[in-house]
């Protein structure tokens, strides 16, 4: 059974009908020859089928479930209730605007009340949110919303570190710039420790 994303409530994101791979391939010929190629060269014969696969892979997060991911817990932790924290999870996204890659790291905390999840399953959840357009900002709330959601902790942390290609491969060509966002709930955001405590985690201070 799936559950609906936790930020799915804007009806630009409502399920659409997928055209077939026909349709599919026949678009991504027509994008060839807008960039001025000839899709019937050998070079580029197989190329459309190649992308379209290639588009199942990183699109594959529109098919998965985050909070479904995160519904096995375990109880056995003899009273940990201290700050689990998974950092440097390295993602691949891409940008809605322009299609572009967004390649980074998303360093994910909670703090659990009665029970922990398997520390994949957080990695899965960035990929599952990761594997979809996006804007970084929100992806960022996404993935902090689904683990609140799911496992009720008294807080959790997410900040992501992106490199935007759409900015660093066309329009001001700047390299090497990062984009960090943050979303902080419960504890996390109550708590200036307990936030400082995460930030010096991940190697940030402030």
């Amino acid at each position: 059974m799936n559950h609906p994303d936790p930020l799915k409530n804007d009806t630009a994101e409502m399920v659409v009908e997928k055209p077939s791979k026909q349709q599919a391939e026949d678009a991504v010929r027509t994008l060839l020859r807008w960039a001025g190629d000839n899709p019937e060269r050998e070079g580029l014969l197989d190329t459309p089928s190649r992308v379209v696969k290639a588009y199942g892979e990183w699109f594959r997060g529109y098919e998965e479930d985050p909070i479904d991911m995160l519904k096995r817990t375990f109880s056995e932790v003899e009273g940990y209730d201290e700050m689990v924290l998974l950092k440097d999870i390295r993602f691949e996204s891409y940008c809605e605007h322009h299609m572009a890659p967004i390649i980074g790291v998303a360093h994910v905390a909670y703090i659990p009340t009665e029970r922990v999840v398997g520390i994949s399953k957080l990695a899965r959840v960035v990929d599952a949110f990761a594997k979809r357009l996006q804007v970084q900002e929100k992806m960022t709330s996404q993935i902090a919303n689904a683990i609140e959601t799911a496992l009720q902790p008294r807080g959790v942390a997410v900040v992501l570190e992106g490199e935007h290609h759409c900015m660093c491969t066309r329009g001001v060509n700047k390299n090497g710039v990062t984009m960090m966002t943050s979303a902080m709930r419960g504890e996390f955001k109550s708590d200036r420790d307990q936030r400082r405590e995460f930030m010096a985690a991940i190697g940030n201070p402030h």
